[in-house]
């Protein structure tokens, strides 16, 4: 699914990247193909940094439409200089505002373009490879309703899914930060998943033929 958004996901940014601000004689619409400059009112502001799901928000109000919550990847160098009442100029484009500055600082919302296909890659991996577990997983208890020990979720499904999670963010950061080519992300996960769920297979069935070969009782005569 990947290879289907990656291609949309470089065009937007292209279009982004070449959007013209637009011109103020035209009247201003929800939706327009141009950047416009829009005045906003911070209502309020969330910064909620740490635990498990951190958020970054800003609800803005005072334009003729894109009033509401402003969602950002981070806390700074903007939001967390932010009081409500203060005045801030946002950049809208395609009904989104992608950016939010007030002075000299700038900062770029969670809805503006992006060129890192490498997380969106990470992400269609994951969902790939979740979906390859649970086809198989499904496959070994259809062909094998009484016996498909020891293909069982806690043997294999939820290592493999522990796995698939921490392979696919443990490469696609590393990717975006380094400019690594999105195509290594898909290859090396996969790659890295298999070779665990190989060694579990390897140690699951040394631990079953251990147990059938154990000790054995000799009666005495």
């Amino acid at each position: 699914m990947f290879a289907v958004w990656l291609p949309a996901d470089s065009r937007e940014y292209r279009q982004y990247g070449g959007a013209e601000s637009c011109a103020e004689r035209l009247p201003v619409e929800a939706w327009e193909d141009c950047l416009r400059t829009v005045s906003f009112t911070v209502d309020k502001t969330v910064v909620k940094d740490g635990g498990r799901n951190p958020v970054f928000e800003a609800t803005v109000s005072g334009a003729p439409f894109w009033n509401g919550v402003v969602r950002f990847g981070d806390p700074g160098p903007l939001l967390t200089t932010l009081r409500p009442g203060d005045k801030v100029t946002g950049t809208v484009w395609r009904g989104d505002i992608t950016v939010l500055s007030k002075g000299d600082l700038r900062q770029s919302s969670s809805d503006e373009p992006r060129d890192e296909p490498q997380m969106t890659a990470a992400i269609g991996t994951f969902a790939g490879l979740l979906a390859a577990l649970g086809v198989g997983m499904g496959a070994v208890r259809t062909a094998r309703p009484g016996g498909y020990e020891p293909f069982t979720w806690r043997s294999y499904g939820k290592p493999l899914l522990i796995t698939i999670g921490i392979t696919c963010v443990g490469v696609g950061l590393p990717a975006v930060w380094i400019g690594i080519p999105w195509e290594a992300v898909p290859t090396v996960a996969v790659l890295i998943v298999a070779t665990v769920a190989w060694q579990l297979y390897r140690h699951r069935s040394a631990g079953k033929e251990n147990q059938v070969a154990g000790p054995q009782l000799t009666e005495l005569p």
